[in-house]
C-alpha cells in the first residue's frame, strides 16, 4: 500500500496521537512501509528575526536555545525510533533546521513519500490566527496524500 510514511513530529501530545495511526497504516501493506520520522527545530536565525550576531547576549542565549531544541529533538526522534522498530517497523529518522512547515514540504518534494501523517489542533477562528498552523500551511501546499488526525473533543 504505501512504501515510505513521513511523521513530522516535535515530541508534543499531539504528535503522539499520531503514532498508533503510523504503527497501523505501515503494517497495512503485504511490505510494512519505511516510517520517516521527520524533526524540525527553527533556527537561530529564525527566531532571531535575521538579526544574527548583532544583538550580542540575545544572539547567545537564541543559539543555547536552538542547542537545546537540537539536543531534545534528538533524543525524542531516537525514543521514538525505537519504540518503533521495537514493533516491527522499518524506521529512520531525519532532524532539519529552519521553518517546520517549510521544511516538511522540502523534504516531501525531494525524497519518495507516499503519504503524511500529521497531528492538528483543530482550531479556527482567532486561535488558528493567532497561533498559525503549520499544518494547514503543509495541508495547503503539498500534492502528497495527507493524514490529519485532531485529538478527541472532551
Amino acid at each position: 500500500m504505501y512504501k515510505t510514511i513521513l511523521v513530522p513530529v516535535d515530541g508534543s501530545e499531539l504528535a503522539e496521537l499520531v503514532i498508533p495511526h503510523v504503527e497501523m497504516l505501515a503494517k497495512a501493506g503485504a511490505e510494512p512501509a519505511e516510517v520517516v520520522l521527520l524533526g524540525v527545530c527553527e533556527s537561530a536565525r529564525m527566531v532571531m528575526g535575521g538579526y544574527g550576531e548583532t544583538v550580542g547576549q540575545m544572539a547567545v542565549l537564541v543559539k543555547q536555545a536552538a542547542a537545546a531544541c537540537k539536543a531534545d529533538a534528538e533524543q525524542y526522534l531516537a525514543a521514538t525510533e525505537k519504540r518503533l522498530k521495537e514493533k516491527g517497523l522499518k524506521v529512520r529518522t531525519v532532524l532539519m533546521e529552519g521553518d517546520p512547515a517549510h521544511e516538511i514540504l522540502e523534504y516531501a518534494a525531494n525524497n519518495p513519500v507516499d503519504l503524511i501523517i500529521m497531528g492538528t489542533h483543530g482550531r479556527s477562528g482567532i486561535n488558528w490566527w493567532a497561533y498559525g498552523s503549520v499544518t494547514s500551511k503543509v495541508l495547503r501546499r503539498i500534492a502528497t496524500p495527507l493524514l490529519l488526525v485532531t485529538p478527541e473533543k472532551k
